[in-house]
């Protein structure tokens, strides 16, 4: 029986140990065949950023990540000149020869030529002379300022960047490229229309449970059934951050770092800062309610434990 082209991607990135869903696979293998951007929007941790690190990998694709941050600029994001140089080729100039109008022009041809131009990452990405066009990381983009956006259009539309002093670096072939966002704020329509566009949210049991089995093959299968059933209860109450996956992955490993074979409350309540990232959550979650939690994952452990025939 033929495998259809969405197993196929979804395949690609289970060899790189990504459990996607059949939903995410489809967006993944879209945006590679119709070169699309792919948006990735959710909650911290899970899994948006290793979906990039995960086809670079499986493509054998160079990885170029930009990290947004407040402030964020041109010069940050795409290029700026090497000033430095430039006055330096200036000093050289005046010391080397007479002024004429040749001169000057000539000297201006080459202040603002590639050698003195300096590449960041959006301008590595769309670089033509690339022998592989890359994956590009727009990594937590709703962090850098809405003005930030509007210079990302022409990229993400005609796979180029106008340089006002040197001209337009157009891409010979376009790059994947992965925008993130943590939804601190929203995106403009702009971005988004420009895109195709996934929401990540939290993985149910079952899915999780095979993440932890690829991402954390040593540990023991009471133990890793134990910990997503808590972890799946830690994200039905009202905390300011659930736990992701990635938090999963690091409890189960330092869990295994100090011998736990099962969950007691006493390794929990020492261990809930691998989980939990703010004090007014871990306050909330310590004592009574860990118990709660914990009596609940073993009541579930038993209902779903098949009973003699």
């Amino acid at each position: 029986m033929a495998v259809s082209p969405v197993e196929q991607t979804r395949q690609l990135l289970l060899s790189q140990d990504y459990v996607a869903d059949s939903q995410l696979a489809t967006v993944v293998h879209l945006a590679l065949r119709l070169q699309r951007p792919l948006f990735l929007e959710g909650e911290p941790g899970t899994g948006k950023t290793e979906i990039a690190r995960t086809l670079a990998a499986a493509l054998c694709r160079p990885l170029i990540r930009l990290q947004c941050y407040e402030g964020l600029d041109l010069a940050g994001a795409a290029y700026e000149w090497n000033y430095a140089r430039q006055m330096m080729e200036i000093r050289l100039a005046d010391v080397g020869s007479a002024e004429t109008p040749a001169t000057r022009d000539g000297l201006a041809a080459r202040l603002f030529g590639e050698r003195f131009l300096i590449k960041r990452a959006l301008l590595q990405a769309i670089d033509p002379a690339q022998p592989v066009p890359p994956v590009l990381l727009i990594d937590e983009l709703d962090r850098a300022d809405e003005p930030f956006e509007a210079f990302l259009l022409e990229v993400l539309s005609d796979w180029q960047i106008t340089i006002p002093e040197f001209g337009t670096v157009r891409a010979a072939k376009p790059p994947i490229v992965v925008l993130t966002s943590n939804r601190t704020r929203e995106i403009h329509d702009a971005v988004k229309r420009r895109c195709l566009y996934h929401w990540v949210g939290f993985p149910d049991a079952q899915r999780e449970a095979q993440i932890l089995a690829r991402r954390v093959p040593g540990a023991p299968q009471a133990l890793a059934q134990q910990v997503v059933a808590f972890v799946q209860q830690l994200r039905s109450l009202e905390l300011y951050k659930l736990p992701g996956v990635a938090e999963t992955i690091e409890w189960t490993r330092a869990l295994m770092e100090l011998g736990a074979v099962v969950l007691d409350p006493v390794v929990v309540q020492n261990t809930l800062g691998l989980l939990l990232k703010y004090q007014d959550d871990i306050a909330r979650v310590q004592g009574d309610e860990v118990m709660r939690l914990l009596q609940r994952v073993e009541q579930q452990a038993v209902e779903q434990t098949p009973g003699p025939r």
